[in-house]
């Protein structure tokens, strides 16, 4: 079977020219200045404590509110996490199956949501026991921070940390404000955000009181393609007071609201080149669309003890219920030729956590210490049927419970050796758990259970050559669960049966990182990093028939690379940012997949092997790396080069899309009002109406893998703040 290949539509060759020409401009002027907003930035996602990025032992990158204000509509993370080196995230056009983020391929293979990653916001998690979340959970229009963690360093936040993303809600201001946002754009794009930040009850040095923030968003489109009209609604709440001087109390609470996420699917290679705004086959006929309810309540206390410990403690508490229509199909054997189908959830979940840190000397050597347990559970109901026209019917295909929980303690510590060496060590016991209880099937018992237990060690040392370079290397190991979908059929043949997947292990990995950080002038900074990762029993897909897959283990991978990350500012005027990366993500194993032969050094799909992201910002009002953040004063504009690799279909390599590029534009103008302010967004993105694939459905049975990306496209945006 030859390659499917996805082709750009031909163009005159002086217009091929004129867009590679400013595309090289714009990589070659971003990549000699290589914001210098980030030269201060303090993370906590390395050590559990807070410290500069600068001299955090690890991969990390932040970015900031500016940066996702500045990034689009802050409806999706592809918005701003692009810039993120080693980092993959595709907007998929298609909301009832959420982006495909992956961190050094891991995640890559994920069908819909986000796994492979662990997620967290506010301290809280927003990935379940079986490594399993949703992007659509962090609220970007209330969200000042994201910090990216990528490395074995992760490996220390337990299974299926692969990488971390972890957001933070704004904090209150000392004086309340009024925020309110409206943005407009193509395909009937449509998002408003109304906000409220204030503190109250403070003292007259701005002490004690209580902070509150509550955000509340609406966004709805029409889509790209036929079938993918969405409504979504978000609330975001965040309450902030402390008890006494000593301690600190955060309450959050948050709603995720879609009423309607139509489901356009993926394209075979024929469609895509006919027509790539159409639906896949029986998208419409069958009404496939996705309908969520999530709601999630959560605290967190720290406690100062003395002037060098603390105590972290945390609980929430949530329910999820999802309801999704799919084409459905040839399933199992008492139901063979259903007009659609559907799936139901309902779950429960909640979690507690424990963290002490502390500073200390060992035989002389000063010491950062955390420790600490996490306890975190999910019970759900699950149930399948048959459906017509995108409506329920009597035929009940599957009903069961299912729970996963993890139980799981940690340490790490950094030592300073001496001014030049520090040494960072942890080790974290994991134990996760899942089970399904059938209550469907009476020809033979679905039910199952299996734990998954592992110890995760992770080592790595810093040189402090100078106050401008650090040079590190780290080392560790980590594994990944199957999720309860991954284990939820077997069967290598047609139809699956319902049934939990016993078999299937968890995978297991070892990481090797070498990175170094260099801050060239107090103007600029460079980070790169080099790394291998080698992976045994491997997660990968058996067979997939009527919208179900079933799941093995495949030998071995192997996935090495580089990411480099940098920015300037070069004048008070003018600032760039570079990210690239280059993977190469192979089977080292041969195997097969049901009737598939998969070679020994096939790539990985649904990850592309080199990204590069490069923005040129051009503002008014002169930049300076000691200004704290104020209103937004003066024209502001930018342009962003973004280019992908080629992106594999399947593990035969048989499909896959192509390579593209693409340029962005953008746009702001900041006033002054009374002692408000406005500000009014534009951005044009696919500037040259590129045609390409933005996304692939990894191992899609029908071979409708292909998940084209909009042409030309805008968004206007207006946000008003009022001080009350």
């Amino acid at each position: 079977m030859k390659n499917i290949v996805t082709q750009v539509a031909p163009k005159a060759l002086a217009d091929r020219q004129i867009k590679t020409a400013i595309a090289l401009a714009v990589a070659g002027l971003a990549t000699c200045a290589v914001s210098a907003q980030t030269l201060q930035d303090v993370v906590v996602s390395a050590s559990r404590a807070a410290q500069k990025s600068f001299d955090a032992p690890a991969a990390v990158q932040l970015i900031d509110r500016d940066t996702i204000e500045n990034a689009g509509p802050q409806v999706n993370l592809s918005e701003s996490l692009n810039r993120v080196p080693g980092l993959t995230i595709l907007n998929r056009q298609n909301y009832a199956q959420d982006l495909q983020l992956s961190i050094r391929g891991f995640g890559a293979r994920s069908a819909f949501g986000i796994r492979g990653i662990r997620l967290l916001v506010d301290g809280i998690p927003a990935t379940t026991p079986d490594g399993q979340g949703q992007g659509s959970s962090i609220s970007l229009t209330s969200t000042d921070r994201i910090e990216v963690l990528r490395g074995p360093l992760a490996l220390l936040y337990g299974n299926s940390s692969g990488g971390v993303v972890q957001a933070f809600t704004r904090d209150a201001p000392p004086e309340p404000e009024f925020d309110a946002q409206y943005f407009t754009g193509s395909y009937g794009l449509r998002r408003s955000d109304w906000q409220y930040a204030g503190t109250l009850g403070a003292d007259k040095d701005g002490k004690g009181g209580v902070g509150l923030v509550a955000d509340y968003s609406a966004f709805s489109t029409d889509g790209f393609r036929d079938n993918s009209r969405t409504e979504r609604k978000q609330f975001n709440g965040k309450l902030s007071f402390g008890p006494s001087e000593k301690t600190r109390v955060n309450l959050v609470f948050n709603q995720f609201d879609m009423p309607l996420a139509q489901d356009p699917l993926g394209l075979t290679a024929a469609q895509l080149a006919a027509i790539p705004s159409q639906a896949g086959t029986n998208a419409i006929a069958r009404s496939v669309r996705k309908i969520v309810l999530q709601n999630q309540f959560g605290g967190s206390l720290l406690h100062m003890i003395d002037a060098d410990s603390s105590v972290t403690a945390r609980a929430y508490y949530g329910t999820r219920d999802n309801t999704q229509f799919q084409v459905g199909g040839n399933t199992i054997p008492v139901a063979p030729t259903l007009n659609g189908a559907w799936v139901g959830l309902n779950r429960a979940y909640y979690g507690i956590g424990l963290q002490y840190n502390a500073e200390s000397k060992l035989a002389g050597t000063p010491v950062k210490w955390a420790a600490g347990y996490e306890f975190d559970r999910s019970r759900e109901t699950r149930q399948a049927g048959g459906a017509a026209g995108g409506q329920k019917t009597a035929t009940l295909l599957r009903n069961e419970d299912n729970q996963a929980e993890n139980s799981d303690l940690f340490a790490q510590g950094t030592f300073l050796v001496s001014e030049k060496i520090s040494l960072i060590a942890g080790l974290r016991s994991s134990t996760v758990r899942l089970g399904s209880d059938d209550n469907f099937l009476t020809d033979g018992d679905g039910s199952g259970s299996k734990s998954y237990q592992a110890t995760s060690p992770v080592l790595g040392i810093t040189w402090h050559a100078s106050d401008s370079l650090n040079l590190y290397a780290n080392y560790g190991k980590g594994f990944e669960s199957p999720t309860l979908a991954e284990v939820a059929y077997t069967g290598s043949v047609a139809p699956l049966t319902p049934a939990f997947n016993t078999a299937l292990n968890a995978s297991q990995s070892q990481h090797l990182e070498l990175g170094a950080k260099w801050q060239a002038s107090s103007q600029s900074r460079l980070d790169f990093t080099v790394y291998q990762i080698d992976t045994s029993d491997e997660i990968v897909t058996l067979l997939s028939s009527g919208g179900n897959s079933s799941f093995k283990n495949a030998p071995g991978t192997r996935r090495s690379g580089w990411e480099l990350s940098g920015s300037s500012l070069f004048s008070p005027n003018w600032r760039g940012t570079v990210s690239a990366s280059q993977i190469d993500a192979s089977y080292s194993q041969a195997f097969t997949s049901g009737t598939t032969l998969v070679a020994a050094g096939n790539k990985l799909p649904g990850i592309p092997q080199t990204f590069l992201f490069s923005e040129l910002v051009w503002t008014e009002q002169a930049a300076s790396l000691t200004r704290k953040r104020a209103a937004p004063q003066g024209l502001q504009a930018g342009l962003e080069f973004t280019q992908a690799g080629r992106l594999f279909a399947n593990d035969g390599n048989t499909a896959s899309a192509d390579g593209y590029a693409t340029l962005n534009a953008k746009v702001s103008k900041g006033w002054m009002v009374g002692a408000g302010s406005l500000t009014v967004f534009a951005r044009v993105d696919n500037l040259t109406d590129e045609r390409y694939v933005g996304s692939v459905i990894v191992n899609q049975a029908a071979s409708q893998f292909f998940e084209p990306a909009p042409g030309r496209n805008w968004t206007l945006g207006l946000k008003l703040v009022v001080p009350l």
